[in-house]
């Protein structure tokens, strides 16, 4: 009898760790909280323009660093170009109607590469120019060559605004000044922290 109740107990004990293993490991794996708002990195951004956004709050100043007018009463606010640790710039905005009536994304936004695109409107025509070091950045793409910057968006109504944000890769630590550029508005100098 005593070698069935430890058989028994050797079970539970098994099935006790295999539990308990899958509830911590569901536990560190488990989104939740503001974790799903953080810039993510190229393997792993979404296609659509929601959750999987950056907190475009993080990070932003109360003024904006850059204000850009473009077609169709379109007024970009650039809040903060941030240069993180993984060696990326993320930009982070804010895209308004300034206009009267409801105002259609230009294409030309998301740039003429058809990968971009394919994947819908987006900003991905975006870029930085460090003239420091005379280069040209890009908005970075995942690995199913989707832009690293809001997308899914096609109007803005009168007097909507929606949050921003573009990923670029980051110029060297002492390049400070870039030029941000995107199609159909004027280009800006802002300021790179961080």
């Amino acid at each position: 009898m005593s070698m069935r109740f430890t058989a028994k107990a050797r079970r539970g004990t098994v099935v006790l760790t295999l539990v308990t293993g899958l509830a911590l490991g569901a536990a560190a794996c488990g989104g939740g909280g503001n974790d799903d708002k953080k810039p993510q990195n190229s393997s792993s951004a979404s296609a659509s323009g929601g959750g999987s956004q950056p907190n475009t709050q993080e990070g932003q100043s109360e003024e904006p660093i850059a204000e850009l007018k473009g077609p169709s009463g379109l007024l970009l606010q650039v809040t903060s170009a941030v240069r993180d640790s993984g060696g990326f710039v993320t930009v982070n905005g804010a895209l308004k109607n300034d206009g009267g009536e409801v105002a259609t994304i230009p294409s030309a936004l998301s740039g003429n590469e058809t990968e971009i695109m394919n994947n819908g409107r987006s900003l991905g025509g975006a870029t930085l120019v460090d003239s420091k070091s005379k280069k040209r950045y890009y908005v970075l793409r995942d690995t199913e060559g989707r832009p690293l910057t809001t997308t899914g968006f096609s109007t803005l109504k009168a007097g909507e605004t929606i949050d921003v944000f573009l990923q670029f890769p980051a110029p060297p630590a002492d390049s400070t000044e870039v030029t941000f550029q995107l199609p159909l508005f004027p280009s800006a100098v802002i300021k790179i922290s961080g």
